[in-house]
């Protein structure tokens, strides 16, 4: 099934390997195969990933940008996730279910439970204050 993108003015999209800046229009993209596809807004990087699930989240994007090297990625997404698993119990479902689908192969599919995780924390630290 195809894959329609709407790009704002100088949107950033990660597509297949490739960083693709927008110019000033908007502009529709059709993708009529499978590929890593990740919007700007749904991008961390290595200072933006601040929490332990931020964290989390990195690990299975870079497992879904840079498969050469998922072999470390996994590794590190197991140390983490138990990191989040001791800060937070109450997110055992959802690391437990991240990381089945990242055992399958889904990256995205993790990387939208990564999103859950990141909301629930910042609900719990809003509680706190």
């Amino acid at each position: 099934m195809p894959l329609r993108l709407t790009l704002k003015p100088h949107e950033k999209v990660f597509l297949g390997g490739a960083v693709i800046v927008n110019g000033d229009g908007r502009a529709e993209l059709t993708l009529l195969n499978d590929v890593a596809v990740l919007r700007q807004a749904d991008i961390l990087t290595e200072v933006t990933a601040d929490t332990p699930c931020k964290r989390l989240y990195l690990l299975v994007q870079l497992m879904y940008m840079d498969s050469p090297n998922l072999v470390d990625y996994h590794a590190k997404f197991w140390h983490q996730a138990r990191e989040v698993l001791d800060a937070r119990p109450d997110a055992a479902e959802l690391v437990g279910t991240m990381g089945k689908e990242i055992t399958l192969g889904n990256y995205y599919r993790g990387l939208k439970i990564g999103k859950k995780l990141i909301a629930l924390e910042k609900e719990s630290k809003q509680d706190a204050e």
